[in-house]
């Protein structure tokens, strides 16, 4: 592939990513999450693309991205619980699981055998523009080489896909920068993945408590033990760095980078990926990690920061 494309995140960069999308091509396009490498749905080249542009495993489904609620009724069998999270929640960070209908039309690379789609309606202006212009579903999993660290901006794009994939839409930084929170819909309501959309607030929709995933099957993107890692070591709850380590802090305290000086759980979850980003350098033994409290957004963080430090496969 050649030079991987900048597009302004203007009309005239709008319609070129649809065009690019409707020709089977993949693009980088910003959400309030982080930055996705969006392919057409339907298309198993485009989808297959993804797969080998991240490094991702075939056993590690993805996430397909709407430019409306409505569209999801083309796709999987809808529910009134679905209803009544996607009117809470869409659009914005929340992934829905739910059964796939027959004759749905997506490539069935995207959910990697299972029997169930994820989907997502982001809240990001640029992307929703993007996604109405091409006027279908997206496959769109972070931007980044598979299990390296997700990413924010453009620069975390190009770093890690130029030459890779054929554009980037320029949107600015992610505002969000965690990823979604997704829940199974396919039976009892089932956190999957802690993320952007915290499960008490869910629960709160619901109005009852949202079963926890305890199995060892993939059953939803982003559930790999070893996930979100940057090349140095991490390490976890430190309250200091060891020799030849850098420290990732959380509240006061000194340190290298601060998630959140005063102990924001929405300011560290925007600053994870761009502080382990900026961390992970050349010479560096290893990331050490303060603690951070394991409450509301603290709750997708940690789950973020452990898969980071799993060992590596």
């Amino acid at each position: 592939m050649g030079k991987t494309e900048l597009l302004p995140g203007d009309e005239g960069g709008i319609v070129r990513a649809a065009e690019l999308l409707s020709e089977g091509r993949l693009i980088a396009l910003p959400t309030e999450t982080v930055y996705g490498l969006a392919g057409d749905a339907r298309s198993d080249r485009a989808v297959a693309r993804i797969y080998e542009a991240k490094g991702r495993p075939s056993f590690n489904p993805l996430i397909v991205h709407l430019p409306d609620a409505r569209l999801a009724r083309d796709f999987v069998t809808w529910t009134d619980t679905a209803q009544k999270l996607a009117d809470a929640f869409w659009p914005g960070p929340l992934t829905l699981v739910l059964p796939l209908r027959a004759g749905h039309g997506l490539s069935a690379l995207v959910t990697a055998g299972l029997d169930t789609v994820a989907l997502r309606v982001p809240a990001h202006p640029l992307a929703r523009a993007v996604l109405r212009a091409f006027g279908g579903p997206v496959a769109a999993p972070s931007a980044n080489p598979s299990g390296r660290i997700s990413p924010t901006t453009v620069a975390h794009v190009m770093a890690g896909l130029d030459g890779r994939i054929d554009a980037v839409i320029d949107g600015g930084d992610c505002d969000v920068g965690l990823e979604s929170t997704i829940v199974g819909l396919a039976g009892v309501p089932t956190l999957l993945r802690p993320g952007g959309v915290p499960a008490d607030r869910i629960e709160a929709v619901l109005g009852a408590p949202l079963e926890r995933d305890a199995g060892d099957a993939i059953t939803a993107p982003g559930q790999l033990a070893s996930h979100y890692a940057p090349g140095a070591r991490v390490r976890l709850n430190a309250t200091q760095a060891d020799p030849g380590e850098v420290l990732l802090g959380f509240g006061p305290m000194a340190c290298d980078l601060n998630l959140s000086e005063t102990g924001d759980l929405v300011e560290a979850a925007a600053n994870l990926f761009r502080h382990l980003h900026t961390l992970d350098r050349p010479g560096i033994a290893g990331i050490a990690v303060a603690p951070i409290p394991d409450t509301g957004l603290g709750v997708a963080i940690n789950d973020r920061l452990r898969r980071a430090a799993a060992p590596r496969g």
